[in-house]
């Protein structure tokens, strides 16, 4: 995924036990889990998947949106 212009992260929060994937789809490959309570970098949202970072060492990936709260 190539972004057209930088974007500033949203700060969010996982909100309930969730799978951070490679590509936007419960099929795709698991990169690692996210806990409940784990920052996530929110770079992109859209059709019900939240592209963005997580943990310290900032993986990329996607996460189903309703699993992330606002910090």
């Amino acid at each position: 995924m190539i972004a057209s212009h930088y974007a500033e992260p949203l700060g969010r929060a996982v909100g309930t036990a969730a799978v951070l994937r490679g590509e936007p789809s419960d099929a795709a490959p698991a990169i690692r889990d996210l806990n409940i309570g784990e920052p996530f970098e929110l770079l992109d949202d859209s059709l019900g998947w939240a592209w963005g970072y997580a943990g310290s060492e900032r993986r990329v990936g996607f996460v189903r949106s309703e699993a992330l709260t606002p910090q």
